[in-house]
């Protein structure tokens, strides 16, 4: 008979830095996790790599299966004449 695993979401907010000209993603959920990228595709890609290694890192894996969610952050705004 297999064995249940516990599957978890982590969490990662991604904002835009306007200065750097990068997207910057950071969680809660995942101990250290600080990436910037170019674009919201990069980044991804970037993640896929280091939430699980993160995690290993911190002990959390443990053997189970997880997902990360992003929420990509993008505030502009820009003086009028008018």
């Amino acid at each position: 008979m297999a064995e249940l695993t516990s599957q978890s979401v982590y969490e990662v907010l991604a904002q835009w830095d306007s200065e750097a000209g990068v997207w910057v993603a950071e969680s809660d959920d995942v101990p250290g996790l600080v990436a910037e990228a170019d674009s919201p595709n990069l980044l991804g890609h970037k993640l896929k790599t280091l939430i699980p290694e993160l995690l290993e890192l911190n002990g959390v894996l443990n053997g189970r299966r997880g997902s990360f969610h992003v929420q990509y952050q993008h505030d502009d705004s820009s003086d009028l004449t008018y």
